[in-house]
């Protein structure tokens, strides 16, 4: 069968190690060009993969024949390269965030239904062993009726790159919500009804959030909170609170603790009652906490050859950049957003 002739833009780290990695681990790819725009960058391609090499992108897409365009760079340049390459007749993977904005996405989607081309947006925490194997506890009701979940991400760290400046699409919502704010909604199917968000810079140079704070009520009633926080001290990656019991990760320790509550008759018992019979499992969590990007990749060539289907459509991320919005205004307006 025909190999899938592919294009990177954005040859950087991401687009170098965790991209050019996955094509080069998976067969059905051939790389055959890269763009970007440090001759440093194009001189290391050229020597990994004896690839045509690009400072244009616009000359690339002209010149080659191409199936597949990654697009790894600027959360601002998204829209626009995603839309030249659906345009040019190439189906285009991009990074996280899709888009900047809900209206960048929707500009995409007309560029993918106008194309006749698909648009595979990157959310690779879908694939990850925490997801995965909550997922799994809440199908078997491991703690009850989940009615609310937590979810953060702590560091104390700076950055000094353009992810520190708005008008390249910087900040930490963009950057780490499609991790953190989809796998809980993800793992709720359930559509989000009213946000309410907060926005902070902390520590980081520049003129963006390095701290975001979301809570989110979902139309079936569970409780999400989302958070990227600054601190020394790691909260828990994951906290699930459920009429049964409870599930925490830490790390990579998952713990799960079940009990069925007391329900004595006589209410004057209720200061001192205990519950009994408690059950507490604890196990170590298995692959990558992001997904395996081979994985990933091993997937979207089983859609590009229809043998398979990538298993997220451009109206999955479309519903995540509105709840990224629904936070901006939340923060800005300090007010509860309804969608």
């Amino acid at each position: 069968m025909q190999r899938i002739r592919t294009a990177i833009i954005g040859y950087g780290r991401s687009g170098s190690q965790m991209h050019a990695g996955a094509v080069e681990a998976n067969d059905p790819f051939h790389l055959v060009a890269v763009c970007d725009l440090d001759p440093a960058r194009r001189l290391q391609a050229s020597d990994r993969f004896h690839c045509a090499l690009y400072e244009d992108y616009h000359q690339m897409l002209a010149r080659e024949r191409l199936d597949l365009v990654i697009i790894v760079t600027r959360s601002d340049q998204h829209c626009q390269m995603t839309c030249d390459c659906l345009a040019a007749g190439v189906n285009v993977l991009v990074t996280k965030p899709w888009a900047v904005d809900a209206a960048e996405g929707h500009r995409m989607m007309e560029a993918e239904a106008k194309s006749g081309r698909r648009l595979f947006p990157w959310l690779p925490a879908r694939w990850g062993c925490e997801l995965t194997r909550l997922r799994q506890l809440l199908a078997e009701r491991a703690i009850g009726q989940v009615f609310a979940i937590r979810r953060a991400v702590c560091s104390f760290g700076t950055r000094c790159d353009w992810q520190t400046e708005r008008r390249y699409g910087g900040g930490y919502l963009l950057n780490w919500g499609a991790h953190i704010i989809d796998p809980p909604l993800l793992l709720k199917a359930s559509p989000v009804r009213t946000v309410y968000g907060r926005m902070k810079q902390v520590i980081n140079p520049g003129d963006v959030e390095d701290l975001f704070f979301a809570h989110l009520l979902l139309a079936d009633g569970t409780l999400v909170q989302a958070e990227y926080t600054v601190a020394t001290i790691e909260l828990p990656n994951w906290f699930l609170q459920g009429d049964l019991g409870t599930i925490e990760i830490r790390g990579r320790q998952l713990t799960v603790s079940r009990k069925t509550p007391d329900r004595p008759d006589d209410p004057t018992r209720f200061a001192t009652m205990k519950a009994d019979g408690q059950q507490v499992t604890t196990e170590t969590l298995e692959g990558a906490t992001w997904g395996d990007e081979k994985e990933i990749y091993a997937e979207l060539a089983r859609e590009l050859r229809n043998d398979g289907r990538y298993p997220i459509a451009s109206a999955d991320a479309l519903a995540l950049s509105r709840v990224f919005d629904a936070i901006r205004t939340s923060s800005a307006e300090n007010r509860l957003v309804t969608l």
